[in-house]
């Protein structure tokens, strides 16, 4: 099984470049979009033609064109679920979880602290909530989460880290704090799992030509329980794919 994540930084405007033959070469079994800036219907009739072998579910926000996620899967799940049960935090569209026999497949786009770092303390508040979430249902089945998280992990995750720690939204240290909540707590990045220290990323900005020159951050991830790692054969980032400013990263399942 194959299971994708891609922020695609707006449905309607990355589905007029090469996303559909982009997803239907990769041929994914679940793929996770984040940021797709889109209501369920706009979603839902910007893919179900094209992507007719896949079951499209969507969440959106209360405003218009931003955040939004949404899964497609070619196997039915069990049960789908959107939110985390917190009106503070169900406002914008940024969460959707697939129940299968096996895992809960959940995909997140992580609210952005902003240049100015406005919403630092409430992404702290979104951090600490989102984990007790995730463990909730890992009471009950494994998990499998992806998405954009928008932070840096580790010096290794961005490739200038010194000019942007505790400077920048995304490598602020209570955001670091907060991926680390994460991997001190049972659950595990799978690229770094299975690519050691392999220097890749996952976003890159829009100015000073910053993908030609790979000056980047990785800040999507997949991660999973601890008692699935054994069945993670691969993990990858897929730089060669573009559309937005960032690019697909996933996971094989044995």
């Amino acid at each position: 099984m194959q299971i994708l994540s891609f922020n695609v930084n707006g449905i309607r405007a990355i589905a007029q470049k090469d996303f559909f033959s982009d997803i239907k070469r990769l041929d994914a079994d679940i793929v996770c979009l984040q940021e797709t800036k889109a209501t369920v219907e706009q979603v839902k009739e910007t893919l179900q033609d094209q992507l007719t072998g896949y079951h499209i579910f969507a969440n959106e926000a209360e405003r218009k064109g931003y955040s939004g996620t949404a899964i497609l899967s070619k196997t039915a799940p069990v049960s789908v679920t959107y939110d985390i049960g917190i009106s503070e935090h169900d406002q914008e569209g940024r969460v959707i979880c697939a129940e299968f026999s096996d895992f809960f497949v959940i995909t997140v786009y992580v609210p952005n602290s902003g240049s100015d770092l406005r919403r630092l303390e409430y992404r702290q508040t979104w951090d600490n909530d989102f984990f007790n979430y995730i463990k909730s249902l890992e009471a009950k089945k494994p998990v499998i989460v992806c998405g954009d998280f928008n932070v840096a992990h580790k010096e290794i995750d961005l490739a200038r880290p010194k000019a942007n720690y505790n400077k920048s939204a995304g490598f602020m240290q209570e955001e670091i704090d907060g991926m680390d909540r994460y991997t001190s707590n049972g659950l595990i990045d799978t690229f770094r799992l299975k690519q050691g220290d392999a220097v890749k990323y996952s976003w890159w900005s829009y100015r000073g030509g910053a993908r030609g020159k790979n000056v980047g951050w990785r800040i999507d991830y997949f991660l999973v329980s601890e008692n699935l790692t054994s069945k993670i054969a691969d993990a990858f980032i897929l730089n060669d794919v573009h559309g937005s400013d960032h690019c697909p990263v996933g996971v094989k399942l044995v």
